[in-house]
């Protein structure tokens, strides 16, 4: 049986990349048979999603769904993922997943943890360096982009594409930059999402990290989350890299992505 947070997190990872893909000009957003689409074949490669939304219990359904989301992948112009949570594989399929990828000319990308929480009602903020300003304008979106495009080891002009001319980073999502002595080194992002709040597109400049900004930009953006919605459940989607931050910001683990992209 699978947790009810495993299927949560699915839920919250599908419908909010509906959103943020479908944010970008040319996205395809239309479902294929036991594949959930979110792809906007962008040079950033987060926007570029494949979910395999269905609980597997053979391996012969897993291995015909990955042959298909290779197929999708291998017709588009730029890399993406196909999203598998291990806790909608029975033992017998997870045991055979890496295989079953081989063969469809996948190979293993990285882990992607679903972590839940409720926002600390009440807690005084921590003190820190950092001046929080919401993204308002094209310029600070650049700014934005360009922070996650650097932070996540993507070249500058793939942050810049992933939000360029969007109107719902300046206006729905309430996105935050921080700022240390007037430069910008940091960025979160919280988006109201099917009656929860999402935790997006988190990322601290290489040169400013392991100075706590991180998770000083994380719970000034939840507490303006709660702020202007009092919601207290929050969801997001981490690396490894984020996963410790958002431990310490009070989020847990519920389940994990095994997440693929196309072979070289």
């Amino acid at each position: 049986m699978v947790i009810p947070e495993a299927v949560e997190s699915n839920f919250q990872y599908v419908s909010m990349w509906k959103v943020l893909s479908g944010d970008r000009p040319v996205a395809d957003l239309v479902d294929r048979p036991g594949l959930s689409v979110c792809w906007a074949d962008s040079a950033f490669p987060f926007w570029n999603a494949l979910f395999i939304p269905e609980r597997m219990g053979s391996a012969d359904a897993l291995a015909a769904r990955l042959q298909d989301a290779a197929a999708y992948m291998r017709a588009k112009r730029h890399p993406g993922l196909v999203y598998v949570s291990e806790d909608f594989l029975s033992p017998g399929v997870r045991s055979r997943i890496d295989a079953l990828a081989k063969d469809a000319g996948l190979a293993y990308a990285v882990d992607i943890f679903g972590m839940a929480g409720e926002i600390p009602v009440g807690r005084p903020q921590a003190a820190t360096p950092l001046e929080f300003v919401r993204v308002s304008d094209d310029a600070a979106l650049r700014v934005y982009g360009e922070i996650n495009a650097e932070g996540y080891g993507f070249p500058p002009e793939a942050g810049q594409e992933a939000l360029r001319g969007s109107t719902f980073w300046k206006s729905t999502a309430l996105a935050f930059i921080g700022y240390e002595a007037g430069q910008p080194v940091s960025t979160a992002a919280a988006i109201v999402n099917e009656g929860q709040i999402y935790l997006a597109l988190v990322a601290t400049r290489p040169h400013a990290q392991r100075k706590g900004y991180g998770l000083a930009t994380v719970r000034h953006v939840l507490q303006a989350a709660y702020d202007a919605t009092g919601l207290t459940r929050t969801i997001l989607h981490a690396t490894q890299a984020g996963f410790p931050v958002y431990q310490r910001a009070g989020y847990r683990r519920t389940t994990l992505f095994l997440t693929f992209r196309l072979a070289d």
